[in-house]
């Protein structure tokens, strides 16, 4: 790793460029530095999510019952892999995956199934899906009709942040125009039928996860925000109604001063970015409201307790930098999907922030620091570079499409690997105050017969639907897709015609193709 460059105090002097009204504003104004409300925690606090997804949607409502009864304020669902790359449970891409990493979703029944007993208008929820986002979206509202819920009241987040897949984490299906094109179309839809919902969570957190530095997870994730918003533009979108729901996700990591300001400079750049550059009249257009989760990475298999202390100090870097809804990690999660009890003491770190610690009884409290004001600014002009480096080569696509970013972060991962294998930095546990002895934790355990009563499930589905319901709908969804008409009431018609994740999004493969990686060393 590059030697250090923190200097031991710092001074008014470190600022001598510094504007407090420029730079800092007041919370709720732009540029926002300071917090998108001008009450942040004082008025409401954040929303505490806590991500969970199991096995089958029985069992994975089971465990949404759980957390909402010990004080959850929001759903966030984890997908198997199968549900992300479009693949039902009895594909066979689909063998042994099933329910392993999150719920299993194959059809409307299942969909019905993860909610029973949950008011969707009355409830946030969080879906972690991407490349079906669009299918995915679709299922949840033909739910919500289904149940009575007003669908202008439906309150959430599907990820929907197709391009930080290319870059960091793989579950791309169609090559990324036609990607971008689904995004678009989601924008333009959920804009007239669920103007609470937010169509995308922009996400720096993968990447982090892959390695990035804290000011690429800005820059990148920023520059896939300036994508989306000129893709949209581009489609004949008005900007002031799409922008104030976008929505962005960032990783809160270990060093804390460094994540707080973090946020508070990802936040003032892309004010200016969106009234500077693309002109956006609405001040909410101008706001980057963000989820957090703490990171996944940082989480070690050795002496995993310890990673109660690592996502504690990951959680209040999050609220210090002015998060709306915040994940923390269960200690046991490098290991296995957490079990009841690691996520109920991740909720309570959260609760005890909230609660106890009194670090939200004010705002942006670290505001005037010179280090932190140092910092921010620093992570700020890094972040600008790397826009400036993105502008010249052609904008997030074509950088994406060469592999520079991918580039970018695998050099960054390699460097701090490096750096964690020589002993130059300290993991606690695993290079350095080490223990022989390492007694066993209580796993979750995902029965392995769930994959068989799932397919036997889908098969019971396939033999009882309206076969010519069935067809006409995805032959819809194929004529939408080749003619350019918004895919979205296609897909509500398939899933509501008991279509199946797999089989719509293999109808739209069959238009749009498949991507192919291009290899990056």
């Amino acid at each position: 790793m590059a030697a250090d460059p923190t200097k031991p105090v710092y001074t008014a002097a470190d600022l001598e460029n510094f504007s407090p009204d420029r730079d800092l504003g007041y919370p709720g104004e732009f540029p926002f530095t300071r917090g998108i409300q001008p009450t942040m925690y004082r008025g409401r606090s954040w929303t505490m999510r806590q991500y969970a997804g199991m096995g089958d949607a029985e069992e994975s409502n089971r465990r949404y019952k759980f957390l909402i009864a010990n004080g959850t304020a929001g759903l966030s669902v984890a997908f198997d892999l199968p549900t992300q790359i479009g693949y039902d449970s009895d594909h066979p891409m689909a063998v042994g995956e099933v329910g392993k990493v999150g719920v299993s979703i194959d059809s409307i029944e299942d969909m019905e199934c993860l909610f029973h007993g949950i008011p969707l208008d009355k409830i946030s929820t969080s879906m972690t899906i991407n490349a079906t986002a669009s299918i995915l979206l679709a299922l949840y509202v033909a739910v919500a009709k289904r149940t009575g819920a007003d669908l202008k009241k439906l309150s959430g987040t599907v990820q929907n942040d197709i391009l930080k897949e290319y870059i960091a984490r793989g579950t791309y299906i169609y090559p990324i125009r036609h990607a971008m094109r689904i995004i678009t179309d989601m924008f333009a839809w959920a804009n007239e039928n669920t103007p609470e919902w937010n169509t995308i969570s922009i996400s720096g957190y993968h990447m982090r996860e892959a390695g990035s530095t804290a000011a690429q997870e800005i820059a990148f994730t920023l520059a896939n925000g300036v994508t989306y918003v000129q893709a949209a533009v581009d489609a004949g979108l008005d900007i002031d109604r799409f922008a104030p729901r976008l929505s962005f996700f960032f990783n809160a990591h270990n060093n804390f001063l460094e994540e707080v300001a973090k946020f508070r400079a990802a936040r003032r750049l892309w004010a200016r970015i969106m009234r500077d550059h693309f002109r956006a009249k609405n001040p909410r257009s101008w706001m980057l409201r963000f989820h957090t989760q703490t990171a996944g990475s940082t989480l070690t298999a050795q002496q995993p307790e310890n990673n109660i202390v690592r996502t504690a100090i990951q959680a209040l870097s999050a609220v210090l930098g002015g998060t709306q809804s915040l994940h923390t990690n269960g200690y046991d999660e490098a290991l296995a999907l957490p079990t009841e009890e690691a996520a109920r003491i991740a909720l309570r770190t959260q609760q005890i922030i909230a609660t106890e610690s009194g670090v939200a009884n004010t705002i942006d409290p670290f505001a005037g620091s010179y280090y932190v004001e140092v910092l921010t600014n620093n992570l700020e002009n890094q972040a600008s570079t790397y826009l400036e480096r993105i502008d010249a080569l052609g904008g997030m696509l074509r950088a994406i499409e060469r592999g520079w970013v991918q580039q970018e972060i695998q050099a960054a991962a390699y460097e701090y690997q490096r750096a964690v294998d020589s002993g130059e930095a300290t993991v606690v546990g695993v290079n350095r105050f080490t223990r022989e002895d390492e007694p066993p934790i209580p796993l979750q355990r995902i029965d392995e017969a769930l994959e068989r009563r799932q397919i036997e499930r889908l098969k019971a589905l396939r033999a009882r639907r309206d076969k010519a319901r069935w067809q006409s709908s995805l032959d819809r969804v194929k004529d939408h897709a080749r003619g350019g008409r918004n895919l979205m009431p296609a897909i509500l018609e398939a899933v509501e015609s008991y279509a199946t994740v797999g089989e719509i999004a293999a109808a739209m493969r069959e238009v749009f193709g498949e991507y192919q990686e291009s290899v990056v060393i």
